[in-house]
């Protein structure tokens, strides 16, 4: 009786082994057909540095070049002024962006490569500029010789956790191109590498602003302390009223987070105008006078800035030497909502006039 009892356990002991070993055997087989996949479609390559030598030499670049069909950047090291602009007459370039595409172009790293058919550049962006819409970006040393020269195209999400792009790239004189994992954009507009730390006054520190527009009556908007919610007009037209609350503040705050789009020597532009130039003199808490002059060429506003310093007021004083070390003998192309602000006049800020009631008109007789 216990033999026959035993039996069926056995039996099914022995299937399940079996059926375990099969299971085992599938995986063990799924995994080396994986591996051989992964083997087959995994690159006979190692990803290497794609500019090996560049980290070395970085210290004797002299002059980017950056070339597209927008146009081109020049920023050059002179030992007298540094890096400067040499197609914006010598501007001073943001290191930032200067350190931006240095480091980036060293950290290049190749992921794959791509196509080698000069037919196919234009798919990535990689057709020479300035008819293709490749970004030619050339590195030279002091004496003119090339360290680096590339073609940059497009670029697409790699999936990095820190947030490195794929980007497109080729040597120059090369159809070889290159998917790279890269750490910047290329920046091929030279508004970009213009340095725009020019002027930096934080709207609390504004006291008042006195505006003095192109051919337009001159007013004051001013608050008494820091702590004001806003400016009010001094010197209110007699049967005038302010728009609506807070119509100063726009005027009073516009030297307050200055930028631009692109820079001139002022000697280019005519500011002595008042018909054609408006003046915005903006005052701080601290002792600080900043002054902008504004004129407008076409559909482009340009401005000049100049500060001075209080009597007695040594911070103030020294803040405005370096404002007009940065900005003398330059002109500001603004961006045009910031152009406009600057051309506030005094009736913008007021409500409109309203106009007379007619007389009656007396019904004629029969």
């Amino acid at each position: 009786m216990a033999e026959t009892n035993t039996r069926p356990t056995d039996a099914r002991r022995r299937n399940l082994m079996a059926l375990g070993a099969l299971a085992l055997l599938t995986v063990v087989l799924a995994i080396l057909a994986l591996m051989h996949q992964a083997r087959e479609v995994a690159p006979h390559y190692k990803p290497q540095t794609f500019l090996p030598h560049l980290a070395a030499e970085v210290r004797d670049i002299a002059q980017i070049r950056i070339v597209s069909k927008h146009g081109m950047v020049d920023a050059v090291f002179k030992p007298e002024k540094g890096w400067v602009l040499a197609n914006r007459d010598n501007y001073k370039v943001s290191f930032e962006q200067l350190r931006q595409t240095i480091v980036g172009l060293a950290a290049l790293e190749t992921i794959e490569p791509k196509t080698a058919r000069a037919d196919w550049l234009h798919y990535v962006d990689l057709d020479a500029p300035p008819k293709g819409a490749g970004v030619a970006i050339t590195l030279f040393d002091g004496r003119g010789g090339v360290l680096a020269s590339i073609v940059t195209g497009k670029n697409e999400d790699i999936g990095d956790p820190s947030g490195a792009v794929g980007l497109f790239v080729r040597r120059a004189g090369s159809n070889q191109t290159w998917l790279t994992r890269s750490v910047f954009q290329p920046q091929d507009d030279p508004s970009e590498w213009l340095d725009k730390d020019v002027v930096n006054i934080d709207l609390s520190r504004i006291q008042e602003a006195d505006v003095d527009p192109a051919g337009s009556p001159s007013f004051e908007v001013r608050r008494e302390k820091a702590t004001d919610a806003g400016f009010n007009l001094t010197n209110m037209p007699k049967g005038r009223q302010i728009a609506y609350s807070g119509a100063a503040d726009g005027v009073a705050g516009a030297i307050s987070g200055f930028t631009f789009d692109d820079v001139r020597p002022a000697r280019a532009f005519d500011f002595s105008d008042p018909a054609r130039v408006a003046r915005l003199v903006t005052k701080t808490f601290d002792g600080l006078t900043v002054t902008l002059q504004t004129t407008r060429q076409g559909a482009d506003y340009w401005a000049t800035i100049s500060a001075e310093g209080a009597p007695g007021k040594p911070l103030a004083q020294k803040e405005a030497r370096e404002i007009d070390a940065r900005s003398a003998g330059w002109a500001y192309r603004l961006p045009g909502d910031k152009g406009q602000l600057l051309m506030t006049t005094l009736e913008s800020l007021l409500k409109p006039l309203t106009p007379p009631a007619s007389p009656a008109q007396t019904p004629p007789a029969r």
